[in-house]
């Protein structure tokens, strides 16, 4: 029998509604049926898209990344340098943790904590992690090119110690409802300890 023609538009509609459930409930909290319910999927359907609940988890893990760096490239549109662009990729993130009342934070932080026994997915998390960092990286290299940024220190450290701090406070931000801890991060980075 024939292999049904899969769609493009099905399966990014799949990681979308993805993404905003797991964000919610988790990886283990949500369904299969649940997703294919809200998309509009028959139940049989789901194993076109995926081979397994693993390959859905890492292939979710893949799309929230590929969205970051759309964001990351999206904020350096008409940004008058790479400090301005990484300030402005970070507002994007708090607008999305402000929109949906701060519920769920960072996609890739709650699975890394949910997701530790399966090696396929922590690959997928240290994968995408590394492309948010690298993407950073460039941003602060260019900084630190145009004398925006400090040097004593390499670019790679930097943008590791910028995303690792971002996700404590992003925590701190779920607990307390407010973007208070994640502003107070960016402030202290870019414009205290990044400033030559």
């Amino acid at each position: 029998m024939p292999r049904p023609r899969l769609s493009d538009g099905t399966r990014r509609r799949l990681l979308d509604a993805s993404v905003t459930n797991f964000l919610e409930r988790g990886f283990h909290g949500t369904g299969i049926q649940q997703v294919l319910d809200e998309v509009g999927v028959p139940k049989g359907s789901f194993y076109n898209y995926f081979a397994s609940k693993e390959d859905w988890g890492v292939a979710v893990i893949g799309h929230y990344a590929d969205t970051c760096s759309r964001q990351l490239v999206e904020a350096q549109d008409g940004a008058k340098t790479p400090v301005e662009s990484l300030r402005r990729f970070f507002e994007l993130q708090m607008r999305d943790f402000e929109r949906t009342d701060f519920v769920g934070g960072c996609l890739l932080a709650n699975l890394a904590g949910e997701l530790d026994g399966s090696e396929a997915t922590r690959r997928a998390l240290r994968d995408a992690f590394d492309g948010w960092r690298d993407g950073i990286r460039d941003l602060i290299a260019a900084g630190q090119t145009q004398g925006l940024v400090r040097d004593d220190m390499t670019a790679l450290e930097l943008a590791e110690m910028l995303l690792e701090s971002w996700e404590g406070a992003v925590i701190r931000m779920k607990i307390d409802k407010s973007l208070a801890p994640v502003r107070r991060t960016l402030d202290r980075l870019l414009d205290g300890y990044f400033r030559p």
